[in-house]
């Protein structure tokens, strides 16, 4: 492919599958997700809940990478990782966060967007105890977003911590653990054809109350 740009600007499809209309939209966006979420289940979506966590540094330069939704407790969105990596940082710097779920298989995806708050301590603990050894063990290996020399400085600190925990029974480090995004603006988007999506849009009130809107394509 000698031509990777041209073949990019070439790539072609339309959306047909499904439509979205704000009156059968549920009132409570995190029930509306709920149910989107079991139907990307239920149409075995690859990893329907990998999810891009977008932050930005206090200078305001973004950053975005994906990672794993681990549990939904009214509208806060949970998720686990290295307290001292980039993300962690950002995330203490300047607490607001988008969360982007993209469903190819549905020509679906929903963004939402919020305040970042620290889970609690037993909630990162009862996460890290369900993982399993080699999981636990990567936890304390990897320091997550530093430079390393070389591949076997990684698998040296991983020896040396499998050596240190030789059963299950692995703490949970105190640099890692989870996050909630706790969410104030949803946008669900559903692909149409001739690119006139529809997109539905929740907005929080100083009174709790979601207000519903459709978005111009």
């Amino acid at each position: 492919m000698e031509d990777i740009s041209k073949f990019i600007n070439q790539l072609r499809s339309d959306f047909i599958k499904m439509k979205l209309s704000e009156e059968d939209v549920n009132q409570n966006p995190v029930t509306e997700f709920n149910l989107w979420m079991k139907q990307a289940i239920d149409s075995q979506v690859n990893e329907p809940n990998a999810m891009v966590l977008s932050t930005a540094s206090k200078e305001g330069k973004p950053a975005a990478r994906v990672v794993f939704l681990r549990g939904i407790t009214e509208n806060k969105f949970g998720f686990f990782t290295n307290y001292e990596s980039r993300k962690a940082t950002e995330m203490t710097e300047n607490p607001f966060a988008c969360l982007t779920f993209f469903w190819p298989e549905l020509e679906r995806q929903v963004r939402i967007e919020g305040r970042i708050i620290k889970a609690p301590k037993d909630v990162s603990d009862e996460y890290f105890y369900a993982r399993q050894r080699n999981s636990k063990i990567g936890a304390w290996s990897s320091p997550q977003s530093q430079v390393l020399k070389t591949r076997e400085e990684l698998e040296h600190l991983v020896t040396n911590f499998d050596k240190r925990y030789p059963n299950e029974d692995v703490p949970r480090p105190d640099f890692w653990g989870g996050y909630f995004l706790v969410a104030d603006y949803f946008e669900f988007w559903q692909g149409r054809s001739s690119r006139l999506h529809d997109r539905i849009r929740y907005t929080k009130d100083a009174h709790d109350n979601w207000t519903i809107a459709r978005l111009a394509p």
